[in-house]
């Protein structure tokens, strides 16, 4: 699952890889902004991406589709 976050006044947004679902991750965000939590979501290398919630900009989550790698037909 790809992610980015979009922090207020920071000029580059985080974008990271996940295994967890895209409902996991949303329901870890709607809390964390309604309640003015911390937002801690884990990487595919096991990292902690730790955001305040009041902080976030937006956020991103992709499909948890594979995309073709190489030069073949699309």
């Amino acid at each position: 699952m790809d992610i980015e976050l979009g922090i207020q006044n920071v000029a580059r947004p985080v974008s990271f890889t996940s295994d967890d679902t895209a409902e996991h991750i949303s329901a870890i965000i709607d809390d964390a902004v309604a309640n003015g939590k911390i937002i801690d979501l884990v990487d595919t290398k096991g990292r902690h991406i730790v955001v305040p919630g009041a902080a976030l900009g937006y956020a991103l989550i992709g499909s948890e589709t594979k995309h073709a790698v190489g030069f073949g037909a699309l």
